[in-house]
């Protein structure tokens, strides 16, 4: 194979949160890089960044996500590294992502994505349906308890983080009868055989961008710019302008349970999103129709049909 590019003289600098999914998402861009431009390992080098949301999430073990931070809680210090030049590009789970990037970056690099669907997880029940009235389920994410209280509103919901092996001894310990991950995650950590099922997107649509990874870059980076390209998944891309864009006409963050998923069949594209009350008593859902073309108008113009249809204080925190 013909280099694209030589062998630099320095590496390039890969920055990514010291997690072992991150560090997983982190090594996969740097091995497609090197497929793709057939460089040696050595023409790039991972860095890990400590995040305030690192510290924080690790202090606040047992607070909600929302009450410790938003959605750049996990980037803003990966970002200043970026813009500082201390690191050339930036690895993020994209459902982390804020809709707009700090000015001097932009974010126009996506590996393919990984099955976007939640995984359930449970010592004792193959599904939500086989949980017994009245069990305990644990789960960090505003978005998954607002839609397991609006399917099962007998189930007691706890807040439960950690890393796999965390929640899955929390598990064996009693703390709760089932938890939710990301199958994404657990596929780019070979850990899917710790999921009992992966829940359909009719039962438990997934985040927005779940199983997505981006890449972040300088603006004025044009040499990166061309390395990052080639790798760059066009398919996912066309997926997440629709659902992007669905969360930012929605002004979408950690606080707030929004759920959406873009599929795609040759060239038309199907969006299904919903909102949801808090504590699940009323959800709100929609769907469109179109050609990829159109994929940010669609998601723009659900998003716009939901706001609607959700009344004052929709989104309104009920302790």
């Amino acid at each position: 194979m013909t280099r694209a590019f030589p062998t630099p003289a320095k590496p390039l600098r890969i920055g990514t949160r010291g997690s072992p999914l991150a560090l997983a998402q982190a090594h996969e861009t740097r091995d497609r890089l090197m497929a793709a431009h057939d460089l040696p390992s050595e023409a790039f080098e991972v860095v890990v960044i400590h995040t305030t949301g690192d510290d924080r999430a690790m202090i606040a073990a047992d607070r909600a996500l929302k009450e410790i931070g938003n959605k750049g809680l996990f980037t803003k210090e990966i970002e200043e590294a970026l813009t500082s030049g201390r690191i050339d590009i930036a690895v993020h789970s994209m459902k982390d992502m804020p809709t707009e990037q700090p000015p001097g970056l932009v974010l126009d690099g996506l590996l393919p994505r990984e099955d976007p669907r939640d995984a359930f997880v449970s010592p004792s029940a193959a599904g939500i349906a086989e949980l017994p009235e009245g069990a305990v389920v644990g789960s960090s994410s505003l978005r998954r308890r607002a839609q397991l209280a609006a399917r099962r509103p007998d189930l007691k919901l706890v807040e439960f983080r950690g890393n796999v092996q965390t929640r899955m001894r929390k598990l064996d310990e009693g703390v709760a009868r089932a938890t939710f991950l990301a199958m994404a995650g657990l596929n780019r950590l070979d850990l899917a055989s710790v999921a009992r099922s992966a829940i359909a997107p009719e039962e438990m649509l997934p985040a927005v961008a779940q199983g997505a990874i981006g890449i972040e870059r300088r603006t004025e980076d044009t040499a990166t710019a061309d390395l990052v390209a080639a790798i760059h998944d066009i398919p996912t891309a066309e997926r997440l302008a629709a659902e992007r864009a669905f969360l930012a006409t929605l002004d979408g963050s950690c606080e707030t349970p929004i759920a959406g998923l873009a599929l795609l069949k040759g060239t038309e594209l199907w969006l299904r999103g919903e909102i949801l009350r808090p504590d699940g008593s009323e959800v709100i859902a929609g769907a469109r129709r179109g050609p990829v073309s159109e994929a940010a108008i669609m998601g723009t113009d659900l998003a716009r049909e939901l706001l609607d249809q959700a009344p004052k204080g929709f989104f309104d925190w009920r302790s």
